[in-house]
């Protein structure tokens, strides 16, 4: 573990250390055994450092409330902040990469705007499920490191009460938000702003300097890619504000996700989203309205003519991501030439509904043709077509089961059932170990 914590260069004008919330229990729910190999912390005394928070050795001596603003439903709030979260630690993977390990439900701080600081079981497991299936689909996602119940019973108004508390720990490339620069450019604070581009560009994206205008490229690009990975893996976010967009393009913070069963590009998310501002088909507007944000955020200390030509330029780079992850979740390579027609001819028979998203790219991985009797819709022919000669190996036996793993509500909410009806987490388990196995089958396609 890299004993560097660069965060603390920033000074104190961007966060506030606070104090994590003393728990009546710690009952380990889901530990990343995996992830903590690979940040150094494979042999962590979990309990104490999850749940109890005591800090790692040689780093951040003490919690940091990370301080921002942001659009809420394009509503400006200027009362943002970490209010039940902290940044605990920040280290290295096995790459080299700068990571935050950050909290979600461990107690109140100067942001918590009357709320109480906690997180419910159900939000928790719920975090932990989504990551675990959007990794495994290969889309840019902070890690559930950690998961522990803490005996407490927490009233909320959007699902029975009282109800089963926890905190939980996600390590993400960096807890940077557009909101973080929204704060800065709402106080017109140019000297943070250069602080808070640089420390970006040196430590999350590896490009010396504070040049505005390279930032902005990078995040255009990320961000992009993140909307063109949502929309390839029938994802809907439900909450796509500027201050739960990473600079990194890291996809983070999961509150109403879905996954989309059909390709319904009205399909929402979040009950509170009445006018599907966030719907599955308006994410990409959704994220590049944010990154509009960040480009005002930074004309303060840049060109706004250059910054304005960068996000022009955002459809035609989300356009080009879309097309490389349907055909990486599709499992047929780029042909090096136009493709177009195949990309269109795969849309078709999404958007016919004849068959779930989950069913198609499984039944027709790698340009296999499937001949079952759904398929024979005249709405698949254009991609029986344009699949023709573009059949690739697919090896791993996950490809012969039956059905493909799938991570739509009503799984959701049974393997929610399972522990609040009877304590039950053999079927969380068992789903965690699916979709592995699924991140395992698709990593082993890309590697051939």
């Amino acid at each position: 573990m890299a004993a560097d914590q660069p965060i603390l260069e920033l000074g104190p004008g961007f966060y506030d250390a606070v104090a994590p919330a003393d728990f009546p229990q710690a009952i380990a729910r889901f530990v990343n055994q995996r992830w903590a190999e690979r940040v150094g912390l494979g042999a962590i005394e979990w309990q104490r450092h999850f749940a109890r928070f005591d800090p790692l050795p040689d780093n951040l001596p003490q919690p940091l409330a990370l301080r921002y603003h942001g659009h809420q439903f394009r509503h400006y709030n200027a009362e943002l902040g970490d209010g039940r979260g902290f940044l605990f630690a920040q280290v290295r993977d096995d790459a080299g990469r700068l990571l935050d390990l950050g909290t979600k439900g461990s107690g109140t701080t100067p942001w918590s705007r009357r709320g109480d600081g906690r997180l419910t079981l159900k939000g928790g497991v719920r975090e932990v499920l989504a990551t675990e299936m959007l990794e495994a689909l290969g889309i840019n996602t902070s890690k559930s490191f950690a998961l522990f119940e803490t005996g407490e019973a927490l009233e909320r108004g959007d699902e029975p009460s009282p109800t089963r508390s926890a905190v939980l720990t996600r390590l993400s490339h960096g807890h940077i938000r557009i909101g973080s620069f929204q704060r800065l450019a709402f106080f017109e604070d140019r000297e943070g702003l250069v602080a808070l581009t640089h420390y970006c560009l040196n430590y999350l994206f590896a490009e010396p300097g504070d040049d505005p205008h390279i930032l902005f490229d990078r995040v255009c690009s990320a961000t992009a890619t993140l909307a063109a990975s949502y929309i390839a893996a029938g994802f809907v976010h439900g909450v796509l504000n500027s201050d739960n967009i990473n600079i990194t393009g890291e996809s983070f913070d999961y509150g109403p996700w879905r996954f989309a069963p059909e390709w319904d590009e009205g399909f929402t998310a979040a009950y509170f989203d009445h006018h599907g501002l966030y719907a599955f088909g308006r994410q990409p507007e959704a994220i590049q309205w944010d990154v509009a944000q960040l480009a005002g955020c930074l004309a303060l200390i840049g060109d706004a003519a250059t910054l304005s030509d960068l996000l022009a330029e955002w459809p035609a780079r989300f356009e080009a991501a879309l097309f490389e992850r349907l055909l990486a979740r599709l499992g047929v390579a780029r042909s090096g030439e136009d493709d177009r027609p195949l990309v269109s001819a795969l849309l078709t028979a999404l958007r016919s509904r004849r068959v779930g998203i989950d069913r198609v790219f499984f039944d027709w991985r790698g340009g296999r043709i499937p001949d079952a009797v759904e398929y024979e819709d005249p709405a698949f022919d254009p991609l029986r077509n344009a699949l023709a000669g573009r059949q690739y190996q697919v090896s791993h036996p996950y490809w012969s089961d039956p059905a493909p793993c799938s991570m739509l509500i009503d799984e959701v909410e049974a393997i929610w059932a399972a522990i609040v009806e009877a304590d039950d987490w053999a079927p969380f388990e068992a789903k965690i170990s699916a979709v592995r196995r699924m991140g395992e089958a698709n990593a082993a396609d890309a590697a051939s």
